[in-house]
Order: C-alpha cells, then sequence, then structure tokens
C-alpha cells in the first residue's frame, strides 16, 4: 500500500480576521502571552508567536482583511485560513492525490509560518474553508 501523501506534523498557524486590532492584540498578548513576532502594517498583518505556532491577526479592514468580506460575525468569516505543516511538500504526488479528488492546486509560493520561510500551496475544503500546507523550512529567506 503506497503511504499517504499527507503526513501533518503540526499545526503552523491560523490566520485570524479581527475588527479591533488594539483588542485582540490585548487579548492575545496580555491575557494569553503571546508575543508579537512580526508587523506588516502595509499588508494589515500581525503575527504573535504563539509556542511553536503562530498566531496571526488581520483587521477586517486592512488589505488582507477586506478580502474575506464582511466582518466577523453571524454573516462573515472570523478565520482567513488554517496552516498545516507537512512532513514533504512533494508536488508531484500531492498533485496526482488531489486530482484523484477532483481538486487542482494552485502553484507552491514562499510564505512565513511558525517555523520561518517556506514553500505552502493553498487549496479550500467541501465547505470553502482555505487550508495551507506548508513544507520544510527554507534555509534563508530568498
Amino acid at each position: 500500500m503506497t503511504p499517504h501523501p499527507i503526513q501533518i506534523r503540526q499545526l503552523d498557524h491560523v490566520v485570524l480576521r479581527v475588527r479591533d486590532l488594539t483588542r485582540a492584540l490585548a487579548f492575545y498578548v496580555d491575557v494569553l502571552g503571546c508575543r508579537e513576532e512580526r508587523r506588516l502594517d502595509e499588508l494589515g498583518l500581525v503575527q504573535l508567536r504563539a509556542g511553536a505556532s503562530l498566531i496571526d491577526l488581520v483587521p477586517v479592514d486592512g488589505p488582507l482583511g477586506r478580502a474575506g468580506g464582511a466582518a466577523p460575525g453571524k454573516e462573515g468569516r472570523n478565520i482567513d485560513h488554517v496552516a498545516l505543516r507537512i512532513e514533504r511538500l512533494d508536488l508531484p504526488a500531492l498533485r496526482a492525490h488531489f486530482a484523484r479528488h477532483g481538486i487542482d492546486l494552485a502553484e507552491p509560493e514562499r510564505r512565513y509560518g511558525g517555523e520561518g520561510y517556506a514553500l505552502s500551496i493553498y487549496l479550500r475544503d467541501p465547505d470553502d474553508n482555505v487550508l495551507e500546507l506548508r513544507g520544510e523550512p527554507l534555509l534563508e529567506p530568498s
């Protein structure tokens, strides 16, 4: 039997869409004890270290947050995507696996996550939730 092409190691990061960044930061930093790791104001993104993983905060009125539609609430999403760190990003095996399930994959892109920069791919589940599959960390940002 062929091994499954996806071997999940851990949750890498979760991207939360927030209505009030100051209030969200106070909660995640002061209440939960996360620490700010990285901030990209031009994108509207603050990344917080939560153990080996990251919690990304994206204000709904910022460039990334607006892409998610209505603000969090009954009619709006508050989670942009969930990222899973997998053992290997074997693109041919993953493409073949997902093709058998009728899912096309986009080209991988270099993105920042819990272990630094890595190549990753996005896909959607049956309920249109976005998942990111992340490969092994890249040695140097390029």
